[in-house]
């Protein structure tokens, strides 16, 4: 659903910012999936294939983890966002020939979407990837982090396909 005239939710008419206002809204059942990349090169992922894991233990296990309980924690690091009871949080961490996928999956029942969640969830996971791979290599490049899909609330479903807003 495209809006006529786009506007930052999150900025009152007088400029400052604020927490939107949910109180009116009925729950509805969310999800939201988004993806991240974290360009390792061939050798470390030849590494990761083949041992699962480098001084620090098991990257892809250890990633998941990381996303999972950032997903719980993304209120606490976004300054607008509101505290969401998660009902799912799944992460895929897959190994490429010279990069790792990441992509997360957030289900809740609520009156606001789990986008955020989302995107912090994968976000972290690509960070502690950095961090489990950083000293066999230091190229190592994050991105993109991207929204995938959402679904409920009042703009329903959205997909990356179907994309049309300025990030296109």
């Amino acid at each position: 659903m495209k809006q006529d005239k786009p506007e930052f939710s999150h900025i009152a008419k007088s400029g400052s910012a604020r927490m939107v206002n949910v109180s009116g809204k009925q729950p509805s059942h969310r999800t939201a999936r988004a993806e991240a990349f974290v360009r390792v090169g061939r050798n470390i992922a030849e590494m990761l294939k083949r041992e699962g894991g480098l001084a620090k233990g098991n990257v892809q296990e250890t990633a998941r983890i990381a996303g999972i309980m950032a997903a719980k924690k993304t209120a606490e690091m976004i300054p607008m966002c509101h505290p969401l009871a998660l009902d799912a949080v799944d992460i895929d961490v897959t190994v490429g020939e010279d990069d790792v996928h990441i992509e997360s999956r957030v289900t809740l029942e609520g009156k606001t979407g789990a986008e955020m969640e989302a995107l912090t969830a994968a976000a972290v996971c690509a960070l502690t990837v950095y961090d489990m791979v950083k000293s066999a290599g230091k190229g190592i490049e994050i991105g993109p982090i991207r929204l995938m899909e959402k679904t409920g609330g009042k703009s329903g479903r959205w997909t990356r396909e179907e994309a049309d807003d300025a990030a296109d």
